[in-house]
């Protein structure tokens, strides 16, 4: 006869069922207001929407109409292809390096290199701005893709450190006592079995570039405008109902390829570590 759930059960139960619905509604919530919101019929943002249509995706498609968002929206995927793809490449050579390193220097590098997460954002970009001002740059793509590359690059050592934490040092003894030097042990062992960390990392990269502000803040200008920073004064103007739609279409693109990026390289499991 199985047991009976006591008092203390029941109730440890309820609490946490109820804690799990409040942080679902405080996380799920905004999408969905949001969402509703960018099919509203009416001429400005409000929450709930005036009537159902899709007038504010096709002006956002409008070529001559919506130029400036299509502009900075350009400029925000080169950024963040760049960025991505840079980070890739030395956070996936970093993250070797600390691995090999070990240690107390490993670990002590390690926290270093993870600190811009750490680092307040604003502070941050001022701090990039202030340095490159000193140095004589102005405000650029390339200066917005190396601020970027900054605050993207402890992602990859955090997802390709934990693939490496996962490989099997048998494989690279074994490996060398073939004959094969570290370059091809590399080449034919560790990096295809992290490949799937790297891609969880550059995924994640690529995203935290597209939605960054502090560093496009104090980093863009008027022909650099980045897509978050024209979606702010879009709101701050003239409360255009465009933002709710290309929030909508961000939210879109963001779950569909978490979605395919869990498939191939489970991203879930490559952020725990």
């Amino acid at each position: 006869m199985a047991r009976r759930p006591t008092a203390g059960e029941l109730s440890y139960v309820l609490v946490i069922g109820v804690l799990a619905a409040v942080a679902l509604l405080i996380l799920v919530g905004p999408v969905i207001v949001v969402l509703a919101t960018s099919f509203t019929d009416s001429r400005s943002i409000r929450f709930p929407p005036q009537g159902f249509s899709f007038r504010w995706y096709e002006l956002l498609l409008d070529e001559v109409r919506s130029r400036a968002i299509h502009r900075a929206a350009g400029n925000t995927l080169q950024v963040a292809a760049l960025s991505a793809g840079l980070a890739t490449v030395m956070g996936t050579a970093a993250a070797v390096a600390l691995a090999r390193a070990g240690g107390r220097a490993g670990r002590a590098l390690d926290a270093f290199f993870m600190a811009p997460l750490v680092l307040p954002g604003l502070a941050f970009g001022l701090a990039a701005l202030m340095y490159f001002t000193i140095l004589g740059f102005r405000p650029s793509l390339e200066l917005l893709v190396v601020g970027h590359l900054v605050v993207v690059t402890p992602f990859l050592l955090r997802t390709v450190g934990a693939s490496l934490s996962q490989l099997d040092p048998a494989l690279l003894d074994a490996s060398r006592s073939l004959g094969a030097g570290r370059a091809m042990t590399f080449r034919r062992i560790t990096l295809p079995l992290i490949a799937p960390g790297i891609a969880a990392g550059a995924f994640l990269a690529f995203m935290a570039s597209v939605d960054n502000v502090p560093v496009s803040l104090f980093l863009s200008s008027a022909r650099t405008d980045m897509l978050p920073i024209r979606m702010w004064g879009m709101m701050e103007s003239t409360l255009d109902v465009r933002v709710a739609a290309v929030s909508g279409t961000l939210i879109l693109a963001a779950f569909v390829l978490m979605l395919v990026m869990e498939r191939l390289t489970g991203l879930t499991r490559r952020m725990r570590g």
